[in-house]
């Protein structure tokens, strides 16, 4: 997925309501300002209580669900293999946001979660570099997540913990 994709897709969602915050390859490259590796999809964090609204919104631009790992994940693709995946975040509890993760275990975004990135020069709403570090502890890494987790030690400073 390109820069000008990500662009596109961000510009839909706001023009439509709906906010949404990057993560994942694309997360991190907005954290240090510039693309850093090739990324095959776009991962984003969206409220809960907007799924329908965005499902419906990326379906003008042609995506359709083509995995569904709801309440966790699910993920829209074009036909030419242009991938979301989103992960809805519940924020109407009183404490943080939580996204269910399998097994109903809570994965939480507290305040500090949620910062500004930027790609191709644009301002965007991404996960901070210390929601992306919790994140990526969730699961085994495979080599872009190393890839990531450098980028985070080297030029945000932050203690990156063994796997990686």
């Amino acid at each position: 997925m390109h820069a000008d994709q990500v662009l596109a897709v961000l510009a839909h969602l706001q023009a439509a309501g709906v906010r949404a915050w990057i993560g994942g390859g694309w997360g991190i490259d907005a954290l240090v300002g510039e693309q850093t590796r090739p990324h095959d999809d776009l991962d984003l964090a969206i409220d809960t209580r907007d799924q329908a609204h965005t499902i419906q919104t990326l379906q003008h631009p042609g995506f359709q669900i083509a995995e569904d790992h709801r309440p966790t994940r699910f993920v829209m693709r074009t036909s030419i293999g242009t991938e979301v995946d989103l992960h809805p975040v519940d924020f109407t509890g009183p404490g943080p946001g939580v996204q269910l993760v399998p097994g109903g275990t809570p994965f939480l975004y507290p305040t500090d979660a949620f910062t500004t990135g930027r790609i191709a020069g644009h301002p965007v709403a991404c996960l901070s570099a210390v929601q992306q570090l919790r994140f990526h502890l969730g699961y085994p890494p495979q080599a872009k997540d190393h890839h990531d987790m450098r980028l985070l030690r080297d030029r945000l400073g932050l203690t990156i913990p063994p796997p990686y």
